[in-house]
């Protein structure tokens, strides 16, 4: 089946020549040039990856990420930025982008990108067993993996996706000490190799939202000098 792919880019110039590039390579390719018409296009149809910039006119790149984000629907976004400090590609990180391209980029690098994101997502899509399907239940904590929905004492608790991953993988493996870096590696994936802060904000996050006292975590918990873990407290609930 033909990967979809959408494009955001206000440049035309760049738009036509990643839409040409993804074209020759086998790809079904969609062009928009405003973050508007992106957020119509990425609602209405189910696309395997969205290419997004970051500077857009209409709704800007880093807002369209976070609000696709808090959709149910999830496609991967490889994110285009021609700004390259790192407190602008950890911000695009950090609202839900997989991964990210500073310009000007290679087409090589681009294409090299795209596949990498589509043999992650493959492999990810192919590793769970119907047991991973299964709710699970930590205390008032309950988790519907099948419906990547989070309820605390009956109420939703709202997740970011890259929240909602991380939070099952700890549920899923209670007790093991995952580092930062390892964290990074299978949550996040390769491309986020040295930023461990990302893990440390979304911790902070998860917790703000799971924890009844932040200070005293009963799910996530930190193991000092080496990572974090979740409760073996909740292992066979």
């Amino acid at each position: 089946m033909t990967r979809k792919i959408l494009v955001v880019e206000d440049d035309q110039d760049i738009a036509h020549l990643v839409q040409f590039h993804l074209r020759d390579t086998g790809y079904e390719v969609d062009v928009v040039h405003d973050g508007t018409a992106g957020l119509t296009h990425a609602l209405a149809t189910s696309y395997d990856l969205i290419v997004l910039d970051l500077m857009l006119p209409g709704m800007e790149g880093l807002e369209l990420c976070r609000t696709l984000r808090t959709s149910p629907q999830y496609s991967p976004i490889l994110m285009l930025t021609a700004k390259s400090t790192e407190i602008d590609r950890v911000f695009g990180l950090e609202v839900g982008a997989d991964d990210y391209l500073t310009k000007p980029f290679s087409v090589l690098e681009l294409l090299a990108r795209v596949k990498a994101l589509f043999r992650r997502l493959d492999a990810l899509r192919s590793q769970p067993s119907p047991a991973e399907h299964k709710p699970i239940q930590a205390g008032e904590l309950a988790i519907d993996v099948g419906k990547r929905k989070v309820t605390l004492r009956g109420k939703p608790i709202d997740l970011t996706a890259k929240e909602f991953d991380l939070l099952l993988q700890f549920a899923q493996h209670p007790g093991q000490v995952y580092t930062r870096s390892t964290l990074l590696d299978v949550v996040w994936g390769y491309a986020h190799e040295g930023y461990e802060h990302t893990v440390n904000s979304h911790i902070n996050r998860l917790r703000a939202k799971i924890e009844q006292d932040t200070s005293r975590p009963r799910y996530i918990l930190t193991v000092w000098g080496v990572g974090y873990s979740f409760s073996e407290e909740w292992s066979h609930e």
